[in-house]
């Protein structure tokens, strides 16, 4: 029930002992501010991790061929390995169950020309899925579909940053002929990129033209497949480990050579690096509890001070006709209205400096865009309530008890 008496009468204490007030506020609000930084910028490391790791899909396998370092079946150490397109059909064949999307990749440099404009730029010669496991955005035209691989069409997709590069902002590149490395080719898409600009520096073509170019052979630089993601992460690590092996067999590798074939498995990566986020999280988290705990601490002794110097005050109010219980309410709402206002005080501070920190610190430290949910930091605050009421709660009761003349005798 509101009582306005009482309410005059926790202004009119908290007027006359600012000094103790205000210690009592800044414990709550340091405590539930500091927690709410650390928290935030452990939000902040985890979507610069989700920012770098998540920009292509997470179920996909990189394949790289190298050199052997073990003689193996009459071959020498040494021995340069070499991706062909049977070696595509054949993971078709033997992996359908785990398999989702496959590509060769050929990369070269070249220049790239267009009436007085040139630069050099990667060139990534690949089939249509390679679009879905980039996660490329087209911005105009199309990419590479399979009747371009098919008729080994010279038309290829270039970047954003491609086409301002050589056209400018106010020509429009879909449909133009450039010069790529001596050979003229139709831009029949441009596309842009999350990861950033380099991404948006890259030309994409049909590989089969890359390879009719090439003197008609069928190498291939590296492979790129993406997997069921109903297999799991278990599922996903076997597959790993059975893809290298039949590689290895193949092109008769030794199966302890690990120079030879080169597997890059993003969903380990992603895995390995989320849980090296999460552990620094909890870390984080650790040390804004302790400062949770702190802050109890340091309420809880303020609390057993204020009801101390009060026991003259409380005992005149007994002698007066108070009940224990109207003392104890007294306290607990004091106790109660100034750690509610610090406490929000410190979550809006909070909130304030995780919101002006944005990007800044992302480069040096790895801290993108840092936030906390209001959930979170709402709970941490009724705790630090909760228990400055418990602190309050105490002390108030045991001098609630006391006999009036007691009271009046305390020093």
């Amino acid at each position: 029930m509101f009582s306005r008496d009482r309410w005059q009468e926790i202004f009119q204490t908290i007027s006359k002992n600012k000094l103790r007030t205000f210690l009592s506020g800044f414990t709550v609000a340091l405590g539930i501010f500091i927690f709410t930084v650390l928290y935030g910028m452990g939000n902040g490391l985890k979507n610069s991790f989700n920012e770098f790791f998540m920009g292509d899909a997470t179920n996909t396998f990189s394949i790289y061929p190298g050199r052997t370092s073990e003689p193996y079946k009459g071959f020498k150490s040494g021995r340069t390995i070499e991706f062909r397109n049977d070696d595509i059909e054949d993971i078709k064949k033997d992996f359908a169950f785990y398999l989702d999307e496959i590509t060769p990749v050929i990369s070269f440099s070249a220049t790239a020309k267009y009436k007085g404009e040139s630069n050099s730029y990667t060139i990534n010669a690949v089939a249509p899925p390679y679009q879905d496991m980039q996660k490329t955005i087209l911005m105009k035209g199309r990419y590479i579909n399979v009747k371009d691989l098919e008729k080994r069409s010279k038309n290829i997709v270039i970047g954003r940053l491609v086409e301002l590069d050589l056209f400018g902002k106010s020509e429009n590149a879909l449909g133009k002929f450039l010069d790529v490395g001596g050979i003229i080719y139709r831009v029949v898409g441009v596309f842009q990129d999350d990861d950033g600009d380099n991404e948006e520096r890259i030309i994409y073509m049909p590989y089969t033209t890359r390879q009719m170019l090439d003197q008609g052979t069928d190498k291939i630089g590296q492979i790129t497949l993406t997997y069921n993601t109903n297999i799991g992460y278990a599922g996903a690590m076997a597959f790993d480990l059975s893809l290298q092996k039949y590689l290895k067999s193949k092109h008769n590798i030794a199966p302890d050579d690990q120079n030879a074939i080169y597997l890059r498995n993003m969903a380990d990566i992603v895995q390995r690096n989320m849980m090296f986020a999460n552990i620094l999280q909890l870390v984080v988290v650790f040390v804004g509890i302790g400062t949770l705990i702190a802050g109890v601490i340091g309420i809880s002794n303020i609390m057993v001070f204020v009801v101390k110097e009060r026991t003259k005050e409380l005992g005149v109010r007994k002698a007066l006709g108070a009940t224990p219980a109207s003392v104890i309410g007294l306290v607990l709402q004091e106790s109660i209205f100034i750690t509610t206002i610090a406490g929000y005080g410190g979550l809006v501070l909070g909130v304030g400096v995780l919101s002006a920190m944005g990007d800044r610190f992302k480069e040096d430290y790895f801290i993108s865009n840092p936030g906390v949910g209001l959930g979170i930091v709402i709970t941490a605050t009724l705790v630090l309530v909760f228990f400055g009421v418990l602190a309050g709660y105490v002390p108030a009761k045991k001098a609630a008890n006391v006999k009036p003349i007691v009271a009046l005798r305390d020093e």
